[in-house]
């Protein structure tokens, strides 16, 4: 097998082609309507995968926000690029020993899915070359270019899809690696690796959806898939394996349906619908009683191989099923599982009779639609993906789902798709830019994570985790100020995720504004104001809400009350549970804890809570009479 990696991650350093923000926006300003058409590339041809989009001819509505321009909807050509962003790339080719082009060409990539107003992406070759090590590995770097982010997809209907312009534009910085990744643990590494490299240089977004992945995959005997859009780290090994799996199974059923003499015949496909009108089936039902069409073809050879897998969730019968939706159909129904849905056994017997299939060596594939056109169409697909079956993997590109498999998407792109933008011209890369930025290096990754081991006594996972979540130079910072090494490296780590994730909104951005908002909390909890537990609650209260410490404790209900005194607590706690110690002595603790964590939980910390309440039980049981001790 062979993996090769794209990573793709946001820079924080506004648009690429104009002064908007790079900030997401909610508030909505305004909205236009267009369709979008595939255009030949710099060779004269037109990219499959553009074609394959352009045919499903959906409209495309934009969202308008106050962080887009005229630029973003391209009614008014691109401003000059973005030096910052420039900035970063070439910090990236340098850490990375890549060799940086003399000029910056800015290329047009056909995209015609509507995630682009103007139907390309802007992209721009930065530097080749290079590599990368990992637990002793040496990884090829292929390229480093910088390219613009896509809008972000608010809805999808039948014929339409939506979609707001905040993010258009925003600068990602791509790093391509060679096909030398072997498996997939190596590809989670070293997809970990770069990510931090980028986020050593402190100038890229944090978050969900802030870096994707492609992963381009290919089995032995197979070909190059590309699975496009990873954005969960954890996921990646899960993709490559299962990816490698999917093409040895394609590649059994292949030779199995080799061995058979299978065919695909050329030909129109047969109008079914006047053998179905009595059916029970609904999805076929629902589709004739609107005037729709059922109609069919069928598959000599591949009988019992559209439905039998050896590898969970992969089903050839799913494969054509991918295809087919792409040309305009919700599914389609195939002979290994009919009977079925609806269709009974004399329906299919019928339906076999009509294709003229045999009952055991034979496949057929029905497609059901109110349009005779996307019926036609959707078979049309599943005679041509019926059709690579028969010879190889076909290449294209997939989108991951969340568990760990992948759907086919459109075709693979190429070459043709590229062709020059006119509306940039040539940039120089001075070599006095150049030694600027090598002066300006950040540290590698693998030094810091050292520092972090031997000067604060981290772990080496604590110590990866802080580097992850690009907050090495916070740590430091809320260390130096004295603050309890455990304590901050939990709440960089573990609390401050989570409530990035639960509030839906942004941590404070940048290493001064993130530690001015997390010090006054982190002082109350060391000054016994509060419980750790109760950190999270806290700082989501003042992510969300704007405010200081002592509002955020009086609104979540850990703010002392009269009647908050711990020693009391635990005395009203043995007291009301006398017949309990009476009867399991020292056994009892565990539940009395319980009762008081009930009402002191997130304001005292559980250890402080625990010492007091055993003092407590201990001299309460000592001063108690033999004959009321347990097992005296």
């Amino acid at each position: 097998m062979k993996v090769g990696l794209e990573v793709h991650q946001q820079l924080s350093v506004g648009k690429l082609f104009c002064s908007c923000s790079g900030e997401l926006a909610e508030e909505v300003t305004g909205e236009f309507v267009r369709r979008l058409y595939a255009t030949q590339g710099e060779t004269g041809a037109t990219d499959p995968a553009a074609r394959a989009q352009a045919s499903r001819n959906l409209r495309y509505r934009y969202q308008t926000t106050p962080n887009s321009c005229l630029v973003e909807a391209d009614e008014e050509p691109p401003h000059s690029l973005n030096p910052d962003a420039l900035a970063v790339a070439l910090t990236l080719a340098e850490m990375l020993g890549s060799e940086v082009v003399d000029q910056l060409w800015v290329m047009r990539k056909t995209v015609v899915d509507g995630s682009n107003t103007s139907g390309f992406q802007r992209t721009a070759l930065v530097a080749i070359g290079g590599k990368i090590t990992v637990k002793g590995r040496t990884v090829g770097i292929s390229s480093i270019c910088l390219e613009e982010d896509a809008c972000r997809k608010i809805g999808e209907g039948d014929a339409e899809t939506t979609y707001r312009l905040d993010r258009l534009g925003i600068p990602l910085l791509e790093i391509a690696t060679e096909p030398d990744i072997r498996s997939g643990t190596e590809a989670h590494d070293v997809a970990e690796a770069i990510g931090n490299l980028l986020r050593a240089t402190h100038r890229v977004k944090r978050g969900i959806g802030s870096i994707r992945e492609d992963l381009n995959v290919s089995a032995d005997g197979g070909s190059r898939v590309e699975i496009k859009g990873v954005q969960e780290l954890r996921l990646i090994s899960r993709y490559v394996d299962h990816e490698v799996a999917r093409q040895d199974e394609l590649l059994r059923i292949r030779d199995a349906l080799r061995e058979r003499g299978a065919r695909v015949p050329d030909g129109p496909s047969v109008d079914l619908s006047p053998l179905l009108r009595e059916t029970s089936s609904r999805l076929v039902g629902d589709v004739l009683r609107h005037g729709g069409t059922v109609r069919g073809i069928c598959l000599p050879g591949f009988g019992g191989l559209l439905g039998e897998s050896k590898v969970p969730g992969e089903r050839l019968g799913r494969e054509m099923a991918d295809h087919a939706r792409a040309r305009g159909v919700k599914g389609i129904l195939h002979s290994d599982e009919l009977p079925g849905y609806g269709v009974s056994a004399e329906e299919t017997a019928r339906i076999r009779e009509a294709l003229g299939a045999r009952p055991a060596e034979d496949a057929f594939v029905l497609a059901a639609s109110r349009d005779v056109h996307h019926a036609d169409e959707a078979l049309h697909a599943v005679a041509e993906r019926a059709r690579a079956a028969l010879q190889e993997v076909p290449e294209e590109t997939r989108d991951p789902l969340p568990d760990g498999r992948t759907r086919f998407s459109r075709p693979l792109p190429g070459r043709h798709r590229m062709y020059p933008e006119t509306d940039v011209p040539a940039i120089p890369i001075p070599g006095t830019l150049r030694e600027e930025v090598r002066r300006q290096l950040p540290e590698a990754p693998q030094v810091v994570q050292e520092r972090l081991e031997s000067t604060h006594h981290l772990n080496p996972e604590m110590a990866r985790q802080i580097l992850r979540a690009d907050m090495v130079e916070a740590f430091e910072a809320l260390i130096r100020k004295g603050l309890p090494v455990t304590l901050v490296a939990r709440v960089l780590t573990q609390d401050l995720p989570q409530i990035e994730s639960e509030a839906k909104r942004p941590l404070p951005e940048g290493n001064a504004p993130l530690v001015h908002w997390l010090e006054p909390a982190l002082r109350a909890v060391e000054a016994g104001r509060f419980a750790k537990e109760g950190l999270s609650l806290v700082l989501r209260r003042q992510l969300l809400h704007g405010e200081d410490v002592e509002t955020a404790l009086k609104a979540v209900g850990l703010a002392p009350a009269p009647g908050d005194d711990l020693a009391q607590i635990v005395e009203e706690v043995l007291e009301a549970n006398a017949p309990l110690i009476r009867d399991r002595g020292s056994s009892a603790l565990s539940p009395l804890m319980g009762d008081v964590m009930a009402r002191v939980r997130g304001k005292v910390d559980g250890r402080t809570v625990a010492a007091l309440l055993k003092e407590r039980l201990d001299r309460r049981l000592a001063s108690s009479g033999p004959e009321e001790v347990p097992g005296a």
